[in-house]
């Protein structure tokens, strides 16, 4: 097993408790999902010995080649963009959708799972800052599909992902997740239920966003080194 990776992965495990300390939570209350993209299951298997159960993949078609070379017992997020196209083979694989961006791929997803006996967790992204280059949901379409959102019988809707803009430090992350946050209480509160999870924070800022409210981060590079 490599020293490193193990290592980085206590460091990292500590700094999220941490912050959820900060945060006025208990220190489990950030979940530490790690992102296993564009590494081999052999790398993966590092982590998984280390006792690690929650992985991220940004390919359907990368899930398809590792995730049957690993434990069953894992739990495997999709974190990357769903196309309408991948929904079939995606489900069979990927417990959790950190990326439905509309209602009508929301829709097609609960409609196949339907058809599998499958009911995965989903995350509704959000597209914050009205980025061209990034998918998501504008807040204003969300708030108008959140209705038939929550008659989708085949999904569970577990909160709001974001990927914030480019920021120069984690400080100028801050903004973006407290935006996400108030978003999602406002969509509860329109709702009448809980959205409790709430998908932000990658390397560079996952303190931060555990501290302004942050269920999961999505955390690789600072676990695995910096990707050739």
């Amino acid at each position: 097993m490599s020293s490193d990776i193990t290592a980085n992965l206590g460091r990292i495990k500590q700094r999220v408790a941490d912050a959820s300390v900060r945060s006025g939570r208990s220190a489990d209350a950030a979940q530490l999902l790690v992102v296993s993209k564009t590494w081999p299951a052999e790398k993966v298997s590092e982590v998984v010995a280390a006792g690690h159960l929650a992985y991220g993949e940004n390919r359907v078609q990368e899930g398809e080649e590792k995730i049957p070379r690993l434990p069953d017992h894992l739990h495997w997020h999709l974190i990357g963009h769903l196309q309408r196209n991948k929904v079939r083979k995606a489900l069979p694989l990927f417990q959790t959708i950190h990326s439905i961006d509309s209602l009508k791929l929301a829709r097609y997803t609960s409609n196949i799972a339907a058809e599998l006996g499958v009911k995965p967790k989903i995350y509704l992204q959000v597209d914050l800052a009205a980025e061209e280059t990034k998918n998501g949901y504008n807040p204003d379409k969300l708030r108008d599909d959140l209705d038939d959102l929550l008659s989708l019988e085949n999904v569970s809707i577990l909160g709001l992902m974001c990927i914030p803009p480019m920021a120069a430090t984690p400080e100028d992350a801050r903004p973006w997740f407290v935006k996400l946050r108030e978003l999602r209480d406002e969509l509860e509160h329109r709702a009448g239920q809980a959205f409790p999870g709430l998908s932000m924070g990658m390397s560079g800022d996952f303190e931060v966003a555990i501290e302004e409210g942050s269920t999961i981060v999505r955390v690789g590079s600072a676990i695995f080194g910096s990707r050739t």
